[in-house]
């Protein structure tokens, strides 16, 4: 059965990219169908009457039409602008982080229920969280665990043992942390993985519900730890360095109104 010319979904605007003098090319990320890729004309115009509505960082319902290359936008309506991030530089630099691993992780055509509510979530918490940084980790961990990819922090992820609490070393390329006894036969990179920033991720892994993550009370050199093995493990799965988080590295020292600390 062939399917229907023109379908409505509602999705996120995950990246976008100039076309021509006036269109615009959008990455969505939809409930069930993954990533679409569709053309949205005219949006770049001032008087257009969806430029406004398909924003980056929106959430939006959209009416396409199916193409043999792209689809085409023909509607679209906000659902929420996410106001609270936009007046803020360093939630807007999380917010687009967010959005790019959403689409790194995303496949065109194979809808990820459980990515694409999580992308949400974390985008409405973002406009209020107070620990911006626990709500990267926690959104990393969230990620993984629903991409196959969750990372072993419990037991060796060679031998199998339970990690006796301590300092360990992080394996990329076994995706999890290496007992004593195994660390010396690893192959590749292995990353210090001190015990406050493991008993800190342990915690964030095994919490769907970011409330009591944000309850806890971590220090900014275990904050920098879970930072520095969540980047490295994430690089490492995708192949490639994230853009975004430069802009977030940048954006660091910076309060809402753009001045240093």
């Amino acid at each position: 059965m062939s399917q229907p010319r023109t379908y409505r979904t509602e999705a996120v605007v995950i990246r976008q990219t100039p076309l021509g003098e006036a269109d615009r090319i959008l990455t969505l990320c939809a409930p069930d169908m993954g990533k679409v890729r569709a053309v949205a004309r005219g949006v770049r115009r001032t008087k257009s009457r969806m430029g406004g509505h398909l924003e980056l960082l929106n959430h939006a319902s959209v009416s396409l039409a199916r193409g043999r290359n792209l689809d085409s936008v023909s509607e679209a309506w906000a659902i929420s602008t996410f106001g609270g991030i936009r007046g803020d530089l360093r939630r807007v630099s999380r917010a687009l982080y967010v959005a790019e691993l959403t689409d790194c992780f995303s496949m065109e055509g194979n809808g990820n229920r459980a990515a694409y509510l999580l992308l949400l979530s974390t985008l409405r918490r973002l406009e209020h969280a107070a620990n911006i940084d626990l709500l990267m980790r926690w959104f990393e961990m969230r990620l993984l665990d629903c991409s196959g990819y969750m990372p072993e922090l419990v037991h060796c992820v060679e031998c199998r043992e339970w990690l006796e609490p301590g300092d360990h070393l992080f394996t990329c390329e076994s995706g999890g942390a290496l007992c004593p006894e195994c660390r010396g036969g690893s192959d590749g990179a292995l990353i210090p993985l001190p015990v406050n920033a493991m008993k800190t991720l342990r915690f964030i892994q095994r919490e769907a519900d970011f409330g009591r993550v944000e309850a806890l009370n971590a220090g900014e050199r275990v904050l920098k730890d879970m930072e520095r093995l969540m980047r490295a493990y994430i690089r490492h799965i995708i192949e490639r360095e994230v853009k975004s988080a430069e802009f977030v590295n940048l954006t660091m020292g910076y309060n809402i109104n753009g001045r240093g600390r």
